[in-house]
């Protein structure tokens, strides 16, 4: 039956895999922190004129990938593709232009109507890393620094390179857009009807295409390095001594670029060859122009973006679920007791399962399913003590405990 089946692209994310996905965002967000990061939230939808200004018109993203969807007024609304439009949409509907600088970090769902594929599902999660009103080449240097260092934290970053490029100031991407038209339009009848559009609109989109006879072309296009000019060579320079100071390894790609016009100067991406042809697991750069473009005044922004699922597939292994107390009633008239018991170890720091029903088998087979640490078995006799036998689960060594003290006894399971 269809209706009992996920949606084509999204799925269920079990409690294993949910671990993988929790460190990966648990350990950003300290990461971040330690930054001066503030954690914020935008909604999971926007009007679509944020989106469809943002991300360009012609953008792949907005002409066959948001999920857009009318109001009963006649509002279009779009649930969100990326977080970075809505953090921009904040700032400016926020009236928070008065406090920058500003540092943001987000984490949250994405929503992408695409081919499903390893690590991008049409339901996925990015975290998300913003700083608004820098516009020196600092900025760019923290905000690559926290992703390397997120990337440290989790055990992956010797499995992604980080790629590093410069888009340069508006001058010299102007330049480089002039001469990236020359050379197409000698050989528009070799390109793909997608990328003829792209050349009349936005050219420097032609370098991401994914059609085979467009690459071959493109290996053959002029670089942006040839076009900037004095100001943008010394501001990445800048940027890649920042880099070197703070020993974060790069490499230098000429073919990296950014479609839009507001993206300027520095271009990252750390991408790792152990995931298929999906190798970017964090990307971003500097955007400028972003606050302009949705009618705000110009504000100099960097920052980044990172699979949560990607990076989930790239961890060693997944984080061990934590093990539990059992707490067993032997016999039905031990149940409340349990139950209170259970209650208070909770209270007190301690993860409880109170095995609910069956014989006193059962339960403990129910508590080595769980990878218990240790079993709290409660019977009459033991009530009537005031005590519980307490027993270890892993060298089957057990003692009885008074209650009052039982806590204390359990504390080297913890």
């Amino acid at each position: 039956m269809t209706a009992l089946q996920p949606v084509r692209g999204t799925r269920d994310i079990l409690p294993e895999e949910m671990r993988r996905h929790r460190r990966v965002v648990e350990t950003a967000r300290a990461v971040a922190e330690r930054y001066g990061y503030q954690e914020m939230a935008v909604p999971l939808f926007e009007f679509t004129e944020v989106f469809s200004r943002t991300l360009g018109e012609t953008s792949d993203i907005v002409t066959k990938e948001m999920y857009t969807f009318a109001m009963k007024d006649g509002e279009q609304l779009t649930l969100r593709p990326e977080a970075t439009a809505g953090i921009m949409r904040a700032l400016i509907s926020g009236g928070l232009t008065h406090q920058l600088p500003l540092k943001f970090f987000f984490a949250g769902p994405m929503f992408r109507y695409e081919r499903p594929q390893k690590g991008r599902q049409r339901q996925f999660h990015q975290i998300d890393i913003e700083l608004l009103g820098v516009a020196e080449p600092l900025g760019d240097v923290e905000v690559i620094a926290v992703g390397s260092r997120i990337l440290e934290a989790l055990g992956v970053r010797a499995k992604a390179t980080l790629e590093l490029n410069s888009l340069g100031d508006p001058q010299s991407r102007a330049a480089y857009r002039d001469a990236l038209v020359e050379y197409f339009s000698d050989h528009r009848d070799r390109l793909s009807d997608d990328s003829r559009t792209r050349l009349e609109r936005n050219p420097l989109r032609i370098l991401d295409s994914k059609d085979e006879g467009d690459k071959r072309l493109v290996a053959d296009a002029p670089v942006f390095s040839d076009y900037l000019n004095d100001y943008s060579r010394d501001y990445f320079a800048r940027v890649r001594a920042g880099l070197d100071l703070l020993d974060i390894a790069y490499e230098v790609n000429p073919r990296l670029v950014r479609g839009l016009d507001y993206y300027t100067h520095t271009a990252f991406e750390f991408v790792t060859t152990q995931l298929g042809a999906q190798g970017a697991v964090l990307a971003g750069g500097r955007y400028d122009g972003l606050a302009e473009t949705l009618g705000g005044r110009a504000t100099p922004a960097t920052g980044w973006a990172g699979g949560v699922e990607r990076l989930a597939m790239l961890l060693d292994d997944p984080p061990a679920a934590p093990r539990p107390i059992a707490v067993i009633p032997v016999g039905t008239a031990s149940e409340a007791a349990a139950l209170r018991l259970s209650e208070e170890l909770r209270r007190g720091g301690f993860i409880v399962d109170l095995g609910f029903a069956g014989n006193l088998s059962k339960r403990m087979k129910r508590a080595n399913k769980l990878n218990a640490r240790a079993a709290v078995l409660l019977g009459e006799d033991e009530l009537a003590a005031k005590v519980a036998t307490l027993r270890d689960l892993d060298t089957g060594a057990q003692q009885r405990v008074a209650l009052d003290r039982l806590a204390e006894h359990l504390a080297q399971f913890s």
